[in-house]
């Protein structure tokens, strides 16, 4: 089977999403995802800081780790991983033969086609099982309740920083977006849910409440004697002390704690984790695209943040480790499911910053850059401002802006792209 090919054939639209379809799949496999010990982790920012964390403490334990994350970097396999390791193209292949006869079964009988990530979720599962891995984290692809992942019962569900993304399926209001992520909390269980807003808090709660489900809550007050240079980020939370985080960001401190408040409740469920294995599993993630330096001279960031929350917590870190860079150069490329108003006006508080907007990848699913152009100039000089396709737009702030810091945001779904024009050159 050609696999790329056959995945091509699979629409990655989703409307009013259900999970029939994982359902009916599942089944006609035995149900693998039942016999999967599971980290289940949702929220709008963080939930993939979280997933590498949690993946890597728990490797350093001496466990088989599979680790599904989303959206894929390179290719798909990226996303699809056992201790690190992606999944080889021969046992894609394998699974997606006997799945595509399911999935052809199914779409006879239904009106609603089976999506790109629904076959992807499937094989992930199915996947996980045959390679009989001890745990496995699993990050919600979009939402929660009705997301394809959400057919697990897991050990612990983890919950991230909620905000506002994805409305047009989630919901318009923070409420309803939160009761969407909280769909992942499960009877019986445990979750492990971020301090934020009180809205927020109230529906994981009396979500908990319905499902019997123990609530642990990671409060900032209980992260003390926080300090921070350019390779680490040092901390206590509760009875952890000296923990030292690889991540940039202060942010990455709350994930952490939550990935700490989980390891405690798979400790109680029998799961050995050393502190030593805790340490190093925190201070050694590697978490591609965000805040990551993928080239030294020039020097290149890439941060693939596409809402208000990550576009703050890049300016901060912008102000926490990059300050002595007078001049940053902005390379701003953004899906035209996101806000890109706010993700521009937000930019542009860097009222020195040069901003060349791009249209990504493809002209179909972004924003055209005149457009971010025409927004940008209600927050910023004229001068300021540039539009060119992607690949111009990289070589041209390699070469005339060397010297200053170059910053490639606002999707991550131009990782890719962005890493063959840098290798090509």
């Amino acid at each position: 089977m050609e696999i790329e090919e056959y995945l091509s054939t699979f629409s990655k639209f989703t409307e009013n999403p259900t999970l029939e379809a994982m359902d009916y799949i599942m089944g006609r496999f035995d149900n693998p995802q039942d016999k999967i010990k599971c980290v289940h982790v949702a929220g709008t920012n963080g939930k993939g800081s979280i997933c590498e964390m949690m993946t890597n403490v728990l490797i350093q334990s001496g466990y088989k780790v599979g680790k599904f994350i989303s959206p894929h970097l390179i290719r798909f396999n990226d996303g699809i991983c056992i201790n690190n390791k992606e999944i080889d193209d021969s046992d894609v292949a394998e699974i997606l033969a006997e799945l595509s006869k399911v999935i052809e079964e199914y779409n006879s009988k239904s009106v609603v086609k089976v999506k790109w990530f629904e076959a992807i979720t499937a094989l992930v599962y199915i996947y996980f099982e045959r390679q009989k891995v001890d745990i496995a984290v699993i990050e919600v692809g979009l939402g929660g309740t009705t997301d394809c992942t959400n057919i697990i019962n897991p050990l612990v569900s983890i919950i991230a920083n909620i905000g506002y993304d994805h409305m047009d399926i989630l919901g318009d209001t923070i409420e309803e977006i939160a009761r969407h992520k909280a769909g992942i909390i499960k009877e019986n269980s445990d979750t492990v849910a971020v301090e934020q807003k009180k809205e927020v808090i109230d529906i994981i709660k009396e979500i908990c409440e319905t499902n019997n489900n123990k609530l642990h809550m990671v409060k900032e007050a209980d992260i003390i004697n926080y300090k921070y240079d350019d390779e680490y980020q040092t901390f206590d939370y509760k009875d952890y002390k000296n923990i030292k985080i690889n991540l940039k960001g202060k942010v990455q401190t709350l994930n952490a704690s939550e990935v700490l408040a989980a390891i405690e409740v798979l400790k109680k469920k029998g799961f050995e984790i050393p502190d030593e294995a805790i340490k190093a599993g925190l201070s050694t993630v590697i978490h591609r695209a965000r805040m990551e330096q993928i080239s030294k001279r020039p020097l290149i960031i890439f941060d693939g943040g596409h809402n208000e929350s990550a576009i703050n917590n890049l300016r901060e870190n912008l102000k926490r480790y990059y300050k002595d860079y007078e001049k940053k150069i902005y390379i701003v490329s953004i899906l035209n499911t996101k806000d890109y108003r706010t993700i521009i006006k937000n930019l542009c508080e860097d009222k020195k910053g040069m901003f060349i907007f791009t249209n990504g990848i493809n002209k179909k699913n972004y924003v055209d850059n005149k457009i971010l152009c025409k927004e940008a100039r209600k927050h910023t000089d004229e001068s300021n401002l540039a539009v060119e396709e992607l690949e111009d737009a990289i070589n041209i702030a390699k070469e005339e802006y060397k010297d200053n810091l170059i910053l490639i945001v606002g999707s991550f779904y131009v990782y890719k792209k962005t890493c063959e024009i840098l290798n090509n050159n």
